[in-house]
């Protein structure tokens, strides 16, 4: 009998032969190398070895010589040559493949050997059986051992992926017969190993199981396997591993010792989580057996949740593990969800995160089907309706990425329609409260899910609340008038909203969905275009019986509830584009999109929101932005988009119109706005489409403006049409038409405006002189349309100055009504008959025209010098391409020396400062109109009972005096004490707005002449006005950030306004620090102990100061900065006695970033805050400080601030017990004053009885003064904190002690004596040091001491 073969611990281990066992095995007698063996020896061996596999029997492979070739072949495979060994593999796989149908055949051949024996020998039958089914178990492990063992060589011999994928590729046009391609044959292998296993393994081994040493061999090497991440790429390799391991633990009960291996590969190689999961998935698909699943849940469930935390990443594997599981078997992870639900309570948000997914996998998938028995199903409807309530519940999650991913599993199951219409506006109000959650992952989430909501929404496409409430209202009436017809139902017998599931089309009962189908219909199911609600509601289908009526009327309800949570969500949605979060802002225009498409209520103004986005400089936010203007208001038809274009144009306010104007411009340069587009805009503009608005004529003009920027040719077809309509008839329907109409001739490109001057020059030149110095207009619109017009002439007229003087000269005119422009003083008499609106219109005209012709002079300066650089650089290059002569460099050089290119720059500066100064010419002898109207302004706006009579002109008159103090440097320093006044006493908030954004300019214009005045400039951040304070942040935040302005020691003003009472001067506020700390090295670390010095002194409430020094704090990010503020905040406790300053100081240093050094830093500061350690506030903020650097310290750090810690509590405590003592014994001291004060009041009085004292005795008053300095020592020697507790005790001690009056008449004292001694103790004084002798009138001045407020 041959030996049996039993599986070695390894390849080398055949060469060795135990004595121990009790059974011999076979083993390898004859070990030799292939090594030894020349190339054309070593074939020819293979040859003879694959040649006897092939012509032998099966079993031959026990024959030991086989067996010995067979084993040095394995061992040196490596070293064979591809064909070589593909001939051995290939005998060793069709010998194996065909053994395997040979194994059934054993039943059989046992029962026919029964047969043919007949009455014979019984046991020689069943030998020879016997050892039939030895040699099959024999070749069967021996085929086996061998093939796999080839699997493990090849593979840890291969080379990388694509070494092997070349290898292959180059493979498949010319493949010999016997070539070598390793991934079909190892497929093969694993294929035939995978089949090996499916066969009636017991009639070989002779039990139900195989042999453990068999299994264990099988399993652990395809373990091995699934951890090559490139083996699993080959589908065919990775399904064969699958099955080996599915049928080892499920068919032959291997389940323990695979799970144990399954969950090591699962914690350590992330790359075989979803294969795994498919091993796991095919076992109980294959078998009908989930016992590997539910051991693996079992295990799962039963580990520690602590371990999670330690083991990060196999935390995220088990968990990606358990959704892949939840996944293919939702039924069998259902039943067993009960072990994995405690894990929610762990620690691991990875873990919570998991099972989150889980349970969404679950719920879509795990209770679709419908049969059973109603038992069965309201368990299971039951179990549904808790693994909902947990989701909504983890919504709340103490960690980001839990509620995240809560989140993102509602989307997935509003994706898969699994969410009942019931349960709908529950998930949908989560979602929309999750929109002001702090982590920016959590509201990019909750985005996220109300994008999906309203895409997969079962209410229909539009969601008006007006359609909606209209409908419901109809449905109420028609609801009416069916219930007294019908009988009365139990509410038993209503459908509930959690049983109705939505659908694509709305809900999947059968009348419900016809239903809402007919509400669709209503409410029209072309997106997005107007729908009329009046009109389609007028008429009520009949959807049926009463139920079908209620029902729907549900639906309708919980549809206006969902439309009127997504609207109410828009002041919300508009904060979430401010974010610095450019996720928040890009989802947030998406959720914007979505929710115009189904018109939800205030959608359409929320999106003008994003318009000024277009400035951001965050590139994605900037192409949200685009990609959405594009998406929403730019059709194919291009008449709709011109409609869509002016109409934004028509409704924006003046950001949203520089906005608009930006992107537009992008959008013409790109080509997006097409010549057909342009075309319509023009129809538009001149009243070409019928049933055409001066507005929308207005608004076609602006938008074309807009594009003219980019492209001027633009304007150039349409410039006489300009003309006639922008100045013509309709300019009197639509004011603001003309000034429109000023800004398109600005726009004309040169040659355009050249054209215009030469056909229309004067006519248009009189029109705009017409709208300046006419009445046409009203007066809100005529300053906006005389700006333009003025900057019109200015910019299209040859000599402008000529036609402005005119103007001028016309518009005093008509207020005063003198000629050649001299002014006499008594004209000032004739104030009381002008119109105000007249002269205000003419102080208006004077001071715009000064501050235009200031304008063209540095134009004028700018032009000059950029032509002269020009001829420079041409003369450069000439000089550099031709051979000139040496004298011209030397001319050069001269020139240089000399400084006359220098001269130039000097004399052009000094004439552009002489013609700056002859527009007020303040220093001139004679002065022009508008250097005589110059004073008349400051002498007007001086004249305050005049400006508080005429508000509307002070308004006019402060904005000239502004504008003429901008151009002249004299006439500003004159006046800016008048500025200073008006701004701060001016009753008018509009006044003292637009003097505080004159302030700005002046303070770029003359910085000198302003920097005396910065903190009266940082006091309009104090107004009373919101429109003061806004205008004061945003000057200050424009001079300081483009260092027009340094900051001073007043930036407290500006963090003040952090806390300010509206929230639009709280977001400039935070910009302004937001933009200030990424300047440089943030200047925001350097200023914020002189911020919080100041701030500690303001009359602030706790509550503001501590977020606006929370934002401070926030905005530093650097390491070595808050190390250094660490030591900054300790020192500023050295010298400060205030508890509240205390208090605030260790709440600043409570909010910093704590590295490991800055904590050291902390303790070594310790003297400097020791005495601040005795309040209590203080403490805790050490102690929050404390729990910080434990979180983040290593096992010596955290030794210390242990000890830390330990240290600053025993202070603590100490000087708790110190102040109690010492509140104990300042009582005791004044009960015992008392005590010893009364003893001698009494002493005295039994004295007294027993003398007599006459009245010109001799006095002593030294009891009284001792008693009295007592008192006044014990008052002095208080401490100041604990005044309040010594009163209390001084107070109940007194009223002890009050019951024994010494004021009662002592024996033998006669009534002339006690009334001579009252009448003695009413002159004397409490506090004098004359006494009278008597003992009677000491005694009464002591009682008047004692007890004298």
């Amino acid at each position: 009998m041959v030996p049996s073969f039993v599986f070695p611990k390894s390849l080398s281990s055949l060469e060795e032969d135990d004595a121990s066992d009790c059974a011999p095995r076979l083993t390898v007698q004859n070990s030799f190398s292939i090594s030894s063996l020349r190339p054309s020896e070593l074939e020819e061996f293979v040859k003879g070895t694959c040649f006897d596999l092939s012509d032998k029997e099966l079993f031959c492979v026990e024959e030991q010589d086989i067996f010995d070739r067979l084993y040095a072949l394995v061992k040196g495979f490596a070293a064979l040559k591809p064909g070589c060994k593909f001939n051995l593999v290939e005998s060793l796989r069709s010998n194996l493949s065909v053994l395997l149908p040979n194994v059934d055949s054993l039943s059989r051949s046992r029962r026919s050997l029964s047969r043919y024996d007949g009455e014979g020998d019984d046991c020689a039958a069943d030998q020879l059986v016997v050892d039939r089914v030895a040699s099959h178990r024999n070749a069967f492990k021996i085929y086996t051992f061998f093939l796999v063992h080839i699997l493990l060589i090849e593979e840890s011999t291969s080379t990388t992926v694509t070494n092997a994928a070349k290898v292959a590729a180059s493979s498949r046009k010319r493949q010999p017969v016997n070539s070598w391609n390793w991934e079909i044959q190892r497929g093969r292998i694993m294929n035939l190993i995978a089949n090996s296993l499916d066969i009636n393994l017991s009639l070989l081994f002779g039990s139900p199981d195989p042999e453990e040493n068999f299994l264990s061999f099988i399993v652990k090497n395809a373990f091995s396997m699934f951890e090559n991440p490139v083996l699993l790429k080959d589908s065919d390799t990775k399904d064969a591993l699958c099955r080996i391991i599915g049928t080892c633990a499920t068919k032959y009960h291997y389940v323990a010792q695979s799970c144990a291996s399954l969950l090591h590969l699962i914690h350590k190689y992330d790359f075989s989580v979803p294969h795994l999961a498919d091993a796991v998935a095919w076992a109980e698909k294959k078998y009908a057996d989930g016992s590997m699943a539910t051991s693996l849940i079992s295990d799962i469930g039963k580990t520690n949740p602590k371990d999670y935390v330690k083991d990060t990443v196999g935390a995220e594997n088990i968990g990606r593990f358990l959704v892949e599981l939840a996944d293919r078997l939702p039924k069998l992870i259902s039943t067993n969800i009960g072990l994995l639900v405690p894990h929610f309570g762990g620690e691991s948000y990875k873990i919570r995160n998991a099972l989150a997914g889980v349970l969404g996998k679950l719920v879509s998938k795990a209770f679709n089907d419908i049969e059973g028995e109603v038992s069965s199903k309201s368990i299971r409807l039951r179990t549904k309706q808790a693994m909902l309530d947990i989701l909504l519940e983890r919504c709340r999650d103490v960690s980001a990425y839990t509620r995240s991913r809560v989140l993102q599993v509602w989307s997935e199951l509003c994706e898969d329609h699994s969410i009942s219409i019931g349960l709908w506006n529950e998930v949908s109000a989560v979602a929309a409260g999750r929109l002001e959650d702090k982590s920016a992952i959590v509201r990019k989430s909750a985005l996220n899910l109300l994008i999906m909501m309203l895409q997969h929404n079962p209410f229909g496409p539009q969601l008006r609340i007006s359609s909606f409430e209209a409908t419901l209202e109809q449905y109420k009436k028609k609801l009416n008038e069916l219930v007294p017809q019908s009988p009365p139902k139990t509410s038993d017998d209503f459908p509930s909203d959690n049983d109705v599931s939505c659908g694509d089309s709305g809900v999947e009962d059968g009348d419900i969905e016809v239903d809402s189908k007919e509400h669709y219909s209503m409410t029209n199911s072309s997106v997005p275009c107007e729908i009329d609600c009046t009109v389609q509601t007028s008429f009520v289908p009949d959807v049926g019986n009463v139920e079908q009526t209620r029902t729907l009327i549900a639906s309708l309800e919980a549809g206006l509830k969902f439309s009127m949570c997504i609207s109410a969500t828009m002041p919300t949605l508009i904060q979430l584009m401010a974010s610095s979060s450019s996720s928040d802002v890009e989802t947030t225009i998406l959720l914007l999109m979505r929710c115009r498409q189904f018109q939800i209520d205030g959608s359409e103004s929320c999106l003008r929101k994003m318009l000024p986005l277009v400035f951001s400089q965050d590139k994605s936010i900037y192409e949200a932005v685009e990609n959405a203007f594009t998406t929403i208001y730019l059709r194919k038809n291009p008449m709709e988009t011109a409609k869509n274009l002016l109409n934004l144009a028509i409704e924006s306010n003046i950001g949203d119109l520089a906005a608009l104007e930006f992107i537009l411009g992008a959008l013409v340069s790109k080509g997006d706005i097409t010549a057909c587009m342009l075309s319509a805009l023009w129809d538009f503009f001149c009243f070409n489409f019928g049933g055409t608005t001066a507005e929308q004529s207005r608004g076609a003009l602006c938008v074309l403006c807009m594009a003219a920027k980019s492209s001027a040719a633009v304007l150039s077809s349409h410039i006489q049409d300009i003309v006639d309509i922008g100045f013509g008839r309709w300019a009197k329907v639509e004011p603001l038409l003309a000034r429109t109409a000023c800004l398109a001739l600005q726009r004309l490109s040169d040659e355009d405006k050249k054209k215009l001057l030469s056909a229309n020059g004067s006519r248009v030149f009189g029109i705009l002189e017409g709208l300046i110095t006419g009445f046409s207009l009203p007066e809100n619109i005529w300053y906006a349309a005389a700006d333009k017009a003025i900057a019109t002439i200015y910019t299209i007229h040859p000599t402008p100055e000529t036609m402005a003087a005119d103007l001028v000269k016309k518009s005093v005119k008509s207020v005063f009504d003198f000629c050649e422009g001299e002014l006499d003083d008594s004209s000032s008499n004739v104030l009381t008959a002008v119109p105000v609106s007249q002269l205000s219109r003419s102080l208006f005209i004077v001071s715009h025209v000064a501050m235009h012709q200031l304008v063209r002079i540095e134009s004028c300066v700018r032009k000059i010098q950029k032509e002269k650089s020009k001829k420079e650089k041409i003369n450069a290059e000439n000089r550099a391409n031709a051979n000139t002569t040496d004298d011209a460099p030397q001319n050069l050089g001269i020139n240089a020396e000399l400084g006359l290119a220098a001269s130039d720059d000097a004399m052009l500066d000094s004439l552009a400062e002489k013609a700056e100064k002859e527009i007020i010419s303040c220093g001139s002898t004679k002065k022009n109109l508008i250097g005589l109207s110059a004073p008349f302004v400051s002498e007007l706006c001086r004249n305050f009972s005049l400006m508080q009579k005429h508000p509307e002109m002070q308004t006019s008159a402060m904005l000239a005096l502004c504008r003429l103090m901008i151009i002249d440097a004299e006439f500003c320093e004159s006046n800016l004490q008048l500025l200073f006044t008006v701004v701060e006493n001016s009753p008018s908030e509009t006044v003292r707005s637009n003097c505080t954004i004159a302030l700005g300019d002046l303070a770029v214009r003359f910085p000198n002449l302003l920097e005396p005045w910065t903190e009266n400039m940082y006091a309009r951040l104090r107004d009373p006005s919101v429109s003061v304070r806004k205008h004061g942040v945003l000057v200050l935040s424009h001079l300081i950030l483009n260092d027009m302005m340094k900051v001073k020691g007043y930036i407290n003003e500006m963090a003040v306004r952090l806390e300010d009472e509206d929230e639009r001067i709280c977001n400039l506020a935070k910009l302004f620090f937001n933009e200030l700390s990424k300047k440089g090295s943030n200047p925001v670390y350097n200023l914020l102990p002189d911020i919080l010095g100041k701030l500690s002194y303001q009359n602030l409430k706790e509550k503001s100061f501590c977020n606006i020094m929370q934002f401070l704090i926030g905005s530093i990010k650097k390491d070595k900065q808050m190390e250094a503020l660490v030591e900054k905040l300790c020192n500023r406790f050295v010298g400060v006695a205030d508890v509240r300053q205390w208090e605030y100081i260790s709440y600043c240093l409570s909010q910093l970033a704590f590295t490991e050094k800055s904590i050291r830093k902390l303790m070594e500061s310790y003297k400097a805050y020791e005495h601040a350690l005795s309040e209590d506030t203080v403490m805790e903020n050490f102690k929050n400080i404390i729990s910080k650097g434990k979180k983040f310290a290593k096992p010596e750090l955290k030794s210390s601030i242990e000890e830390f810690e330990e240290k600053i509590n025993k202070f603590h405590t100490e000087k708790k017990e110190q102040e109690l003592t010492a509140k104990n014994a300042q009582a005791h001291q004044l009960k015992t004053n008392s005590s010893i004060y009364f003893d001698e009041i009494k002493k005295d009085a039994e004295e007294s009885d027993r003398s007599e004292i006459t009245e010109d005795g001799e006095a002593s008053d030294h009891a009284i003064r001792e008693t009295r300095s007592t008192l006044l020592k014990s008052k002095t020697t208080k401490p100041r904190t604990h005044s309040h507790a010594c009163s209390e005790v001084a107070n109940l001690q007194i009223d002890d002690d009050e019951v024994q009056s010494p004021l009662i008449h002592r024996r033998g004292e006669s009534k002339s004596r006690v009334k001579k001694s009252n009448s003695k103790s009413q002159n004397v004084d409490s506090y004098s040091s004359t006494r009278r002798n008597k003992k009677s009138t000491r005694k009464s001045v002591s009682l008047s001491l004692f007890f004298s407020p």
